[in-house]
């Protein structure tokens, strides 16, 4: 397993990160995607901390605080040896104050997480997604206070545009309060609208960890143009999380799997080896089911894409154009 810097932390994360958004019974607004229990989910982190993981995520969201209330008793004694990043922000109760960023929400949100997940602090805090009704000086105030006291070790952003980092970078200069070490962004060959953030990231010394770089199964070649649904797949058991892709979809997605026989390396991995290859990435926020999917992620992160199969991945899957005026253009 290949470590990275996680920004400015100082900690060394695994490039593969376990997401733990399945864990629980199904329910909260992430119903659809969570219903892993008991001896599976143990299976789960059993094999991760075998391949040598050291990074796990998970949210007060996530099935309503069993994701982490499952995560916490699962990892047990083990919890020293590993980094556990959760989130805050999300609705947590009947309460018109219990949700978003306000510094009684930050504070008791963060106290509820540390129960959940039996533990004395949390070693990476996520603002889950902006809140535009909260300013970020108070948010930050309440960051700074459970920094202090010893509950949180770091922080960081999920879903956050490069805007927003900028602005907290400059409260934090200000107050000399904590800087975010991390963005978490949904980030694909499919899906590259964050591109410009990846270079405000880069060069602000901020640990990206993408999610959703496999788009659910699009990006390993399990889905066919043409052919029936996997049994058992996302799309088959949950069609309003990922939907049957359209030509386009389906072009680029051939284009890439002949471009990963080319390469010789399976699809799967191709696509792990291509999203570690791109700026400031950290670690992969990935869910996983089973032993294989494991492997793939570790042996995705062994491989180095030759500078020409980048180059061709690009024309196959570009960013979406962004404009520079010819003066702003380098020489």
């Amino acid at each position: 397993m290949e470590y990275r810097n996680l920004g400015r932390s100082g900690l060394k994360v695994s490039v593969f990160s376990f997401g733990a958004m399945t864990f629980g019974d199904g329910s909260g607004i992430f119903a659809s995607v969570g219903d892993t229990r008991g001896e599976d989910a143990r299976l789960q982190i059993d094999m991760c901390l075998d391949a040598g993981v050291n990074l796990f995520d998970t949210a007060d969201v996530y099935t309503d605080g069993q994701s982490e209330e499952l995560l916490g008793e699962i990892l047990g004694p083990r919890r020293k040896d590993v980094l556990i990043a959760t989130k805050c922000l999300g609705r947590t109760g009947p309460g018109v104050n219990d949700l978003g960023s306000s510094r009684k929400h930050v504070v008791e949100a963060c106290e509820a997480s540390l129960k959940r997940l039996k533990t004395d602090y949390i070693d990476l805090y996520i603002l889950h997604w902006p809140d535009p009704h909260t300013p970020l000086e108070t948010t930050l105030s309440a960051i700074e206070t459970v920094v202090r006291q010893g509950k949180v070790r770091a922080f960081g952003v999920s879903n956050h545009f490069a805007f927003d980092l900028c602005e907290l970078l400059w409260i934090a200069d200000k107050y000399g309060w904590p800087k975010p070490v991390s963005s978490q962004i949904p980030y694909s060959m499919l899906k590259r609208h964050f591109n410009i953030d990846l270079e405000f990231c880069d060069k602000h010394n901020i640990g990206v960890t993408p999610y959703q770089i496999l788009e659910g199964g699009l990006l390993t070649g399990k889905y066919k143009r043409g052919q029936a649904i996997p049994e058992g797949s996302r799309m088959q058991e949950n069609p309003k999380w990922l939907s049957n892709p359209d030509d386009h979809i389906y072009d680029q997605l051939e284009a890439t799997e002949a471009l990963a026989a080319e390469a010789g390396v399976p699809f799967s991995q191709y696509t792990v080896a291509w999203t570690l290859a791109q700026q400031a990435m950290s670690s992969m926020v990935l869910g996983v089911k089973t032993l294989k999917q494991v492997e793939d992620a570790v042996a995705g992160a062994d491989v180095t894409l030759s500078p020409d199969i980048l180059a061709k991945q690009e024309k196959i899957t570009p960013p979406p154009h962004r404009h520079r005026a010819p003066f702003t253009r380098p020489a």
